[in-house]
């Protein structure tokens, strides 16, 4: 007796199974049973007859998981189902065990899903994760990393995992927080990026770092975000010319796509390097979409977007703000003392080694040389409205750190799941991730964000205000 994948059972026509399984599909025809088993692997017709004892407890249970035994079948010529892998082939119960009964799915499992309301989808994520497209998606995620992890690992990368609860500083975004039960009324922050950890290893020599990295961000909403989301975080030492990074990156995803997607086209090799006043004033956007042809949904038009300005102005905040982050290194045309000039009088005029990685009309990715002089650096906090001993507090530790010898470095973090959202023309980020919120940040499934109980609130010292 074997036990085995239903995508096996081909193997083994005219002998005898062990399967594991849900009912997919039930079709009762009076004294015959027909149904379909499905696992990870594939689905499978099943038929049980009125004389097999499991034929009665089938029919009470119908949706539920099931243990099978009985021989692998060829179907008849006129009954074969060419749209599944095994549509040649059916399994001829001779026992059936349910392990698990079932109440009916709230929604059909063998559609695509997109007709089903999201709010119900997300409610019963567990049963919405059955459906063979998030399969897929979730198989290929799962790939995508897997290749992106020995691809960088044989070109000397080391992957490190850096801190999840860390330090609010001012990096763009709102930070989530988290109260700290043993020094009330202090709070760590869940990080917006690895940013300041990967500069530090690269302090601390390890010189090609990366990461598959979980940030959080709490931004508007929006069909390409989440408030948590993975990224492909990468640093490396010893790098005065971004095109270094740009090269690796372009070498890391045509060789990924060859691999995983080979069915899709890539418009344009090597990727065009386009500039940022360019592309605005020709695309009206920052993330252009390159495509020859906007309906091939095989097309795939990577870009890089280089030449940014370093500082953009926030007329809500009346404040200058870096476009990208505070540790971009600026593109200099003079001394030091030229440049500290500058970013007195006329932030406006600078620009940056930051670079963004786009792929038909979504940005996918973005990084920069990062500046490791500490006058600058400390400049440019000034330039976005920080007081000198706010800086202290804020990067005091980086500040330091940068007295013992800091190697010219910089990076990129290409995000995982709007390329695979892309990749498979999904209207949203949330079909690429097992257990996403909705637009507004909710998990329906787990019911949060809720409520903490009074007990709680006490302990870690905080009171609500209505």
């Amino acid at each position: 007796m074997k036990e085995i994948f239903i995508e096996d059972t081909l193997k083994f026509i005219n002998k005898r199974v062990t399967l594991y399984g849900w009912v997919w599909n039930f079709r009762d025809h009076g004294k015959l049973i027909f149904f379909d088993l499905k696992d990870r692997s594939g689905i499978l017709q099943a038929v049980i007859d009125s004389t097999n004892p499991g034929f009665q407890i089938l029919k009470k249970s119908k949706y539920g998981a099931l243990k099978v035994e009985g021989i692998i079948q060829k179907r008849p010529e006129n009954l074969i189902n060419p749209k599944i892998k095994t549509g040649e082939i059916e399994l001829k119960v001779e026992k059936l065990e349910v392990l698990s009964s079932s109440l009916i799915p709230p929604f059909p499992l063998e559609t695509e899903g997109y007709e089903i309301s999201e709010e119900l989808r997300l409610k019963y994520r567990y049963l919405d994760l059955r459906r063979e497209r998030l399969f897929r998606n979730l198989l290929y995620r799962h790939k995508t990393i897997l290749f992106i992890r020995n691809w960088l690992t044989e070109r000397g990368f080391i992957e490190i995992e850096t801190p999840i609860l860390t330090k609010s500083t001012p990096e763009g975004a709102r930070d989530y927080v988290v109260p700290s039960r043993l020094y009330p009324g202090k709070f760590y922050a869940l990080p917006q990026s690895p940013q300041q950890y990967k500069q530090l290893l690269m302090i601390a020599g390890f010189e090609k770092y990366f990461q598959i990295a979980r940030c959080f961000r709490d931004e508007d909403p929006r069909g390409d975000r989440q408030p948590e989301f993975t990224q492909l975080d990468i640093e490396i030492s010893w790098v005065e010319d971004q095109e270094e990074i740009l090269s690796l990156i372009e070498n890391l995803y045509l060789d990924l796509v060859k691999e995983l997607f080979p069915e899709k086209k890539i418009t344009k090799v090597p990727f065009p390097r386009l500039k940022y006043q360019e592309v605005i004033e020709k695309y009206k956007t920052d993330k252009p979409d390159l495509r020859e042809n906007k309906n091939d949904p095989n097309e795939l038009a990577f870009a890089f977007i280089v030449d940014f300005p370093m500082f953009e102005w926030k007329e809500t905040e009346k404040r200058w703000d870096a476009v990208h982050h505070p540790f971009v290194k600026i593109k200099r045309t003079g001394t030091k003392k030229d440049l500290i000039e500058k970013l007195e009088k006329e932030p406006q005029s600078l620009f940056a080694f930051q670079y963004d990685f786009v792929c038909n009309g979504y940005e996918i990715g973005g990084g920069s040389l990062r500046e490791t002089d500490i006058d600058i650096l400390i400049k440019v906090f000034e330039v976005m409205g920080n007081k000198k001993e706010d800086i202290e507090k804020k990067f005091g530790h980086l500040i330091e750190a940068f007295k013992y010898g800091v190697p010219p470095h910089g990076g990129i973090a290409p995000g995982i799941d709007r390329f695979l959202m892309v990749i498979f023309n999904e209207p949203s980020i949330r079909e690429v991730i097992a257990f996403p919120k909705t637009g507004e940040g909710q998990d329906l499934m787990m019911n949060s964000p809720d409520n903490l109980d009074e007990e709680k609130l006490k302990e870690l010292k905080i009171k609500i205000i209505d």
